[in-house]
């Protein structure tokens, strides 16, 4: 018998290679039809936010759109039917693979699913053999916290040579990174925009730096993929992964790692098997199978999800992608990066003047931006008051609007805090 990967997933027969879409899924259909309605952004009608609350959380969790929403419920409603859990005559995994490639300039070869992005962080690591295969690894102290404990325990448990370049005013100064990046450096890990305070690299100039040094780049980009623009072959960077709760719009659990696709099985390995791992799977010991000296063969794939992926992905969040993806690319991230800029520029402005220094470098275009906060307690009482969300630390506050905000609201958050 022989078992291939949809066999495995959907139940049915297919080639051992994804064919070629031959339609979009109802979800795709209608994330684009909706972003092409009239209407400019803001967008407000296109998310079941309640009325009266403001949100301007994004970075934290973002909302789905109704469309994606949907597409949830008809995914969970065809779990009590025969058949694929894909909509319509579309492969959802395929299909939004293909949705994501296009967003960031891959091909979809080179995209695979991960639970989330630290996920695929630890995948790139591992995948290179650091530290057994010894180096250096250069980070900075705004990469996500969750990264840099991963890289510490590696540093303390395995005696990794960890670099770790700290902010000014911040931002973290290239020339800094240049002076810790030398010919044992294996790998630069950064957040391309830092969940702290926004600060957003120049992902070209940190690859062409490390590249230089035969060094490989791996970027964090949960808070900037879905609200700043990324070309991963115009950037040069050989990794980057993120979740899709954020700026994609849809849910916890399922993400995407990149990877390039010349650097597979020749710079980065395996370092897990699954299902997924192989093109076919095929039986010799059931009624009439071929004879074999082994009970299975098998032929491992050569792309990112033979490579990286191992068992069952979270459909629901696909089926939310299946929606949001083509929404934002129907909308444009270009737009939306620049619908947001007053808003940032009208917080810029007017929050020092309520007592709230700015964290957040000037001239800083990503999707979110952040004060420092002296006194939390009143903060928050002002904001709850007002039905405000946002992120509000021990003392920050981070500020995140999106496609559903306009000044209207930076207006209602000024207030609430004056």
């Amino acid at each position: 018998m022989n078992i291939n990967r949809r066999d495995l997933l959907g139940g049915l027969a297919a080639a051992a290679v994804f064919p070629k879409l031959p339609a979009p899924s109802i979800a795709a259909r209608q994330g684009a039809a909706l972003a092409a309605s009239v209407g400019a952004l803001p967008r407000k009608s296109d998310f079941d936010i309640p009325e009266r609350l403001t949100y301007i959380n994004g970075a934290y969790t973002h909302p789905m759109p109704i469309v994606a929403r949907d597409a949830v419920r008809r995914n969970a409603e065809k779990r009590s039917r025969p058949g694929s859990i894909g909509e319509g005559n579309s492969d959802l995994p395929t299909e939004v693979k293909q949705q994501f490639a296009a967003l960031i300039n891959a091909q979809p070869s080179e995209i695979s699913f991960v639970p989330n992005t630290s996920t695929g962080e630890n995948l790139v690591v591992n995948g290179l053999g650091i530290p057994r295969t010894g180096g250096n690894v250069v980070t900075d102290a705004l990469h996500f916290d969750g990264s840099i404990l991963h890289l510490q325990a590696l540093q303390r448990e395995y005696g990794l040579d960890l670099r770790v370049v700290m902010p000014r005013d911040g931002r973290i100064d290239l020339r800094d990174l240049e002076r810790v990046i030398d010919r044992n450096t294996k790998l630069v890990e950064v957040s391309l925009v830092a969940m702290y305070n926004g600060f957003q690299h120049d992902l070209k100039a940190v690859c062409d730096l490390a590249h230089a040094q035969g060094a490989y780049v791996y970027a964090d980009i949960v808070q900037a993929v879905g609200a700043t623009p990324i070309d991963v072959r115009a950037s040069g960077v050989d990794f980057c992964a993120c979740s899709s709760f954020k700026w994609l719009m849809a849910d916890f659990g399922l993400g995407f790692l990149y990877a390039r696709e010349e650097l597979l099985g020749r710079v980065v390995n395996r370092s897990q098997y699954g299902y997924h791992s192989s093109r076919s799977i095929s039986t010799h010991f059931l009624p009439y199978d071929p004879p074999a000296s082994t009970p299975f063969t098998w032929e491992l794939g050569t792309d990112a999800t033979a490579y990286f992926e191992v068992g069952s992905n979270a459909y629901a969040p696909m089926a939310a992608l299946s929606a949001s993806l083509p929404y934002l690319r129907g909308l444009g991230i270009e737009a939306i990066e620049a619908h947001r800029q007053p808003m940032l520029e009208r917080l810029r402005r007017e929050m020092p003047r309520l007592g709230f220094e700015p964290a957040t470098p000037p001239g800083t275009k990503s999707a979110l931006i952040t004060f420092v906060v002296k006194d939390r307690r009143p903060v928050l009482d002002r904001l709850i008051k007002a039905n405000i969300n946002v992120r509000l630390g021990q003392h920050f506050i981070r500020l995140s609007p999106s496609v559903y905000n306009d000044l209207k609201d930076i207006d209602r958050l000024l207030e609430a805090l004056s």
